[in-house]
């Protein structure tokens, strides 16, 4: 395949190579191959999914469940977190993942992506503010916003995803507010929507920060609605975000981002799940996202092709019934 020297691409825009057989994006001057990197499992990138609100029961639940993002199927017990709660948020390197504090509470834990088993401590968390959004590269992790009761914080926090006990402060966001949720590319982490205080409430901006070095947010565009409670998910080129409290239309609607400029969200298709109000699970490798665990069908997994816009497909069922969850993956656009 060639691209004409006359042909208006956007920046940003996905293609299929038919003769290389890779995804390529489109960068102002040329096609430039999507990075896929193959982790060290048999069955291709893997997302990982845990706590959360439990069903029946509304408790906080300690399960860990994962899939194998390539492949549509049910979940798999994976083992169990030291502390279930709500609200936890999730990040990821290639090989470890990391479950940020949730609900009136500082614990972080880590586990090994490869394999399975229980999680081990990664420390604690200078505090408990929970609901703020998560994202993280290959080696550093962030936990934006969030809130300790009615008081809500506009702090980023970041820690070396390799060495325990490693938080340190990262800077500010424009906004105060809690109900984020994030996802990025290498070099740019993005966070979305949320809540603010009073009388803000919910909100639709969309920020961003240089993941290299230590500063503060800055704007990049919109969301189309307010969205408290938000899932959003990328590979290295688009950001898509879905859910959300606020009305069937903010439920239903998905929409997008090219990571690497900024500007307006813009549609990209339904949620089959046309009454899911609450974040979930969320992970993603190279080509495919995974949304896990919107309330009030608390099991059920659907997944959306990055390359091509359109609604989110059946991909199966969790192992346990929970919402509010923390996820991560060994794929996600952060890592290349």
């Amino acid at each position: 395949m060639t691209q004409s020297s006359d042909a208006i691409v956007p920046l940003g825009a996905i293609r299929f190579n038919s003769d290389s057989q890779k995804l390529e994006y489109w960068m102002g001057s040329a096609w430039m191959q999507i990075h896929t990197f193959s982790p060290n499992l048999d069955g291709g990138e893997r997302g990982i999914i845990g706590s959360g609100y439990s069903i029946p029961g509304g408790s906080g639940a300690n399960n860990i469940d994962f899939v194998t993002i390539p492949t549509q199927g049910n979940a798999t017990d994976f083992g169990d977190l030291t502390y279930g709660n709500a609200y936890r948020g999730g990040l990821a390197s290639n090989t470890r993942g990391i479950f940020i504090n949730g609900q009136n509470d500082q614990t972080t834990d880590f586990i090994t992506i490869p394999s399975t088993g229980n999680a081990t401590s990664f420390g604690e968390i200078t505090n408990d503010n929970f609901g703020g959004a998560t994202f993280s590269n290959r080696i550093k992790g962030f936990r934006a916003g969030g809130a300790d009761g009615p008081t809500h914080t506009n702090e980023i926090i970041a820690m070396t995803i390799a060495t325990t006990s490693s938080f340190f402060d990262f800077g500010d966001m424009s906004i105060t507010g809690t109900y984020m949720n994030g996802c990025g590319n290498p070099t740019r982490g993005i966070i979305m929507g949320g809540a603010s205080p009073s009388p803000v409430g919910d909100i639709n901006t969309i920020q961003f920060v240089s993941m290299g070095s230590n500063g503060n947010a800055q704007d990049f565009g919109d969301l189309s609605h307010t969205r408290k409670y938000i899932s959003c998910l990328s590979n290295s080129v688009r950001a898509v975000a879905a859910g959300g409290g606020g009305g069937t239309t903010q439920n239903e609607l998905m929409e997008f981002i090219q990571i690497a400029t900024t500007g307006n969200a813009t549609d990209f298709g339904d949620c089959s799940d046309t009454n899911g109000t609450n974040s979930s699970g969320n992970c993603a490798s190279p080509t495919r996202g995974v949304f896990a665990g919107f309330y009030p069908a608390p099991a059920q997994i659907e997944y959306i092709a990055f390359a091509t816009q359109g609604d989110s497909v059946d991909f199966g069922d969790l192992n346990y019934h929970g919402y509010y969850n923390g996820s991560c993956s060994n794929g996600h656009g952060g890592l290349g």
